[in-house]
């Protein structure tokens, strides 16, 4: 996975506290740091890692471009700003545990997963 540079820190630090084996970068440990989205999506195909963000506008777009010119796109899981950190920690170690391999690859998905 990759963390987006938008990506509150707490989700990051709440992924690794649940599970340190969890391999997540986030864009600011990367040379991609001040990037444009279409750079960090392509760096993102490179490295087989599924983005998560913030950017509810620009990455699904620049994600379903990359789609639609059929070019690889490892997953991108958009994440509302306004959800409480316990939820999105919850909705996303959900999709962790119960995703296999490679079943991001070409969609994209939003947080929450349900509406309460």
């Amino acid at each position: 996975m990759a963390a987006d540079e938008n990506l509150h820190r707490g989700i990051v630090n709440g992924l690794l506290r649940h599970d340190p084996r969890i391999d997540i970068v986030s864009i600011q440990q990367s040379p991609l740091e001040g990037a444009d989205d279409p750079t960090v999506l392509e760096w993102a195909a490179a490295t087989g890692r599924v983005l998560l963000s913030h950017d509810l506008a620009t990455i699904p777009k620049y994600a379903r471009d990359r789609l639609a010119a059929g070019r690889k796109m490892p997953g991108v899981i958009a994440i509302r700003q306004d959800l409480p950190l316990g939820r999105v920690l919850e909705d996303l170690i959900l999709m962790i545990e119960c995703s296999l391999e490679g079943e991001f690859e070409g969609r994209i998905e939003f947080l929450p997963l349900r509406i309460p």
